[in-house]
């Protein structure tokens, strides 16, 4: 009973969140410099046409006014058109959707679950020459930028040796389906999810490091041990179990910025993702494109973090009391 009135307590509070986010995000996307009128007619129109550029995208109404049917608009589920194509923006979003989760999906569970790993076994040799190694090379691999590390390799995977493809997710004239598609994709994926994983690699030794010596240094694995618990069952029972808390916290909200946290890769590598969208958007100032990847990328943050607190609720019943 307590979970539930408490996941309704936390329902109730995003409404508010997400109309904050949405007329936050108008502001800052309509503060910017630079008239879109002027983009889209050209620097050498004439007024009249001008006017109509501006007639046409609602761009000669008040700002309180574009505000509230913007709003209006969002609670109807269309996020308008894109200047550019004039396709409705909800769609070319969801084109780019499935692309940016294999890849950074692919990314973060490969970066979760060898971090925990590596980080839980160096846990039990706290001070070894192991432990001071890979803690130091997890905190050099988080300082990387990701562009710089997807370029250097590129430069040296598929530029120098020629082994792996440098930009796209599919070859031209390569199979369109079937297992040959398949392996296509994957081999595409090498690179950019080796620059994202390695990135993200980092973080995750060092809290599941953290966690799980801080866990194994509690008096009731002390008691287990005294107990005659073998080490197995003293690290997955006690150790590990108790240490997950902070990584599900991590881990939920990596998971709600999985359509953000490609922007860089997806542009170094030339994937075909939300990330390359909203790059090109930014380019050639198309602000719906902008505001409505903006929007659906705070929406996935905040129903992330919901769903994160309720884990955690789950998982620690101090949280519901």
């Amino acid at each position: 009973m307590r979970l539930l009135r408490y996941v309704f307590y936390r329902v109730l509070q995003i409404v508010p969140v997400a109309l904050i986010v949405v007329v936050i995000n108008f502001l800052l996307i309509h503060l910017a410099p630079g008239d879109v009128s002027i983009l889209l007619a050209g620097e050498d129109a004439n007024p009249e046409f001008m006017a109509t550029i501006r007639e046409r995208y609602g761009l000669d109404e008040p700002f309180l006014q574009q505000l509230w049917s913007y709003l209006v608009t969002i609670l109807s589920g269309d996020f308008g058109q894109s200047y550019r194509t004039g396709e409705p923006v909800i769609g070319l979003i969801m084109e780019r959707v499935p692309a940016t989760l294999l890849l950074a999906g692919s990314s973060l569970a490969v970066a979760a679950i060898l971090g925990t790993a590596i980080g839980t076994a160096i846990a039990r040799r706290p001070g070894s020459f192991l432990d001071t190694a890979i803690t130091t090379l997890s905190i050099a691999l988080f300082s990387i930028p990701v562009f710089w590390l997807g370029l250097m390799l590129i430069l040296f995977f598929a530029v120098r040796l020629q082994l792996l493809p440098s930009s796209g997710m599919i070859t031209i004239g390569g199979p369109r389906d079937g297992l040959g598609h398949i392996l296509d994709i994957l081999w595409h994926m090498v690179l950019p999810v080796a620059a994202l994983a390695t990135v993200w690699l980092g973080q995750y030794v060092r809290l599941a490091r953290v966690s799980v010596s801080e866990v194994l240094a509690e008096s009731y694995v002390t008691t287990g041990r005294a107990i005659g618990y073998p080490e197995r069952t003293i690290m997955t029972r006690f150790g590990l179990r108790n240490a997950l808390l902070p990584l599900v916290t991590v881990l939920g909200l990596e998971l709600g910025l999985l359509l953000t946290g490609a922007v860089l890769t997806e542009t170094v590598f030339a994937w075909p993702g939300l990330g390359r969208l909203i790059y090109e958007a930014i380019l050639a100032r198309d602000t719906p494109i902008i505001m409505g990847a903006f929007v659906i990328m705070s929406f996935t943050v905040m129903i992330a973090s919901l769903v994160t607190d309720i884990l955690y609720a789950a998982l620690d019943p101090r949280v519901r009391l």
